[in-house]
């Protein structure tokens, strides 16, 4: 069981309420300031609209401008928060009032605007009166704004919360259902299951998963299928020189073969039994190329020398069976880097495979030459055939274990599908390269190409 903290809805949630949280806190920083300023405007006009009100007051009552502080509209005032200071003859009847206010109010003119009274920032009207007389009004400034939009952003917070979290919850549930999906369809694979599909569906990360789960689905099942061709084709090899050991063993044992055809029988066996054992050479060889300590010796070689040798032991091969063998030289010496048993292992199961299809009278030809005019360009070996040849499809899939035994399985002679095989993998195994194509003499050519300089070791076929 997952713990609830690490899962996406959980963190969808903690994500979306953060930015709920965060968005209001701006918001509040930029809507906080201009509410106070807006609301201090007001104050200050509502400020200067009593001040002129106690102004014109005190000119309608000459003379009592020292009685002010006890009038019932001072005390008005003091209830809504506002402080009266009353200039008589250029004194101020109480302290906190700024000097400049009291001179500039004393010396006839008004004042209206911000000031420090009495250590605090405050709104400031004042009104002046003949004979250096006057009355100024002063409130705080902004303290009651601040408090009441901050008691007001409790609201809008909490909302912001809840919506983040509804937010969080739907966009997380959103997200992870096709993830929870493609779970489940890997669960399935990894069962065995290869029909699984998911559906492809927006936004577009989701669709891109549902693509590569199904690519995976499909490359899985053309894999597998690949491969229960293969061993199909494999066991169908395998058997058929047993089957043959088999019945004449038996025959052998029942005493129905004369004495004068068991050196026949004799020969047969072992030839079956020799097919047999290359077979599961090229099985067991095939499996050892994957491997990291694959054994290889690579060294410098002579391909022009390598590729007589094998004529001499090709030649007489192809001549009892009527096909025509030659070797094509393209220079003296080819040199190349490679090693020459594995090399030679390569040429023998091509020759081998070309042996196979070719009709009596049709050449096999073994060419090498350099790979360029530089001799650091390597050399190349061409094995060429004047049997049925493969088609360009052919080509695309001639190095695929069993693809040609599938497609030509009792149609034409076919091997067992693990020469070419094979042969690719040591190619590369040794640095090399090796491609399939259509020969000038109407068959196949295979053509490996081979460094003359050492070469980084790979760690796989």
């Amino acid at each position: 069981m997952p713990d609830p903290r690490r899962t996406l809805t959980a963190r969808a949630v903690l994500v979306t309420c953060a930015v709920a949280l965060v968005s209001v806190l701006v918001t509040a920083l930029v809507a906080v300031p201009v509410a106070v300023r807006a609301a201090e405007r007001r104050d200050q006009q509502a400020l200067a609209v009593q001040a002129q009100l106690a102004a014109d007051l005190l000119r309608a009552r000459p003379g009592r401008v020292r009685d002010l502080a006890g009038e019932r509209l001072v005390r008005q005032f003091a209830a809504q928060g506002i402080d009266v200071y009353v200039v008589s003859a250029g004194r101020v009847d109480q302290p906190g009032l700024p000097a400049q206010v009291v001179t500039r109010v004393a010396g006839g003119n008004d004042v209206s605007g911000r000031r420090l009274v009495a250590g605090q920032r405050a709104l400031v009207e004042g009104r002046a009166l003949p004979g250096g007389d006057g009355v100024v009004l002063t409130r705080s400034a902004g303290v009651g704004v601040w408090r009441q939009v901050l008691r007001g952003l409790w609201l809008p917070l909490l909302a912001g919360l809840a919506a983040g979290a509804v937010a969080g919850t739907l966009l997380a549930r959103r997200l992870a259902r096709p993830i929870r999906r493609a779970a489940a369809a890997a669960a399935r694979l990894r069962a065995g299951d290869r029909s699984v599909r998911l559906p492809v569906e927006p936004p577009a990360e989701v669709a891109d998963l549902a693509y590569a789960l199904n690519g995976l689905a499909a490359a899985l099942a053309t894999s597998e299928g690949r491969q229960r061709e293969f061993l199909l084709s494999v066991s169908h090899e395998l058997r058929t020189p047993l089957t043959a050991i088999r019945g004449y063993a038996e025959a052998l044992a029942d005493g129905v073969l004369a004495p004068e055809s068991a050196a026949d029988t004799g020969r047969t066996m072992l030839a079956e039994a020799e097919h047999l054992d290359r077979l599961v050479a090229d099985l067991l060889a095939l499996a050892r190329l994957e491997a990291v300590d694959f054994p290889l010796a690579p060294v410098p070689v002579d391909l022009a020398r390598l590729a007589a040798d094998a004529g001499r032991t090709w030649a007489d091969r192809c001549a009892a069976l009527g096909v025509v063998f030659r070797v094509e030289a393209g220079a003296p010496s080819v040199p190349a880097y490679t090693d020459p048993g594995r090399i030679r292992q390569v040429v023998d199961g091509l020759l081998e495979n070309a042996l196979r299809v070719v009709p009596p009278g049709a050449p096999v030809v073994l060419a090498v030459r350099p790979a360029g005019a530089d001799p650091a360009a390597g050399g190349l070996l061409e094995i060429r055939d004047g049997g049925p040849g493969l088609t360009d499809d052919d080509l695309a899939v001639a190095f695929e274990r069993g693809a040609l035994h599938q497609r030509y399985r009792g149609l034409r002679k076919v091997g067992s599908g693990l020469g070419l095989a094979l042969a690719a993998g040591l190619v590369r195994r040794l640095g090399g390269q090796i491609s399939a194509g259509h020969a000038p003499e109407g068959g196949a050519a295979f053509t490996v190409r081979l460094p003359a300089a050492p070469y980084p070791p790979r760690t796989s076929a």
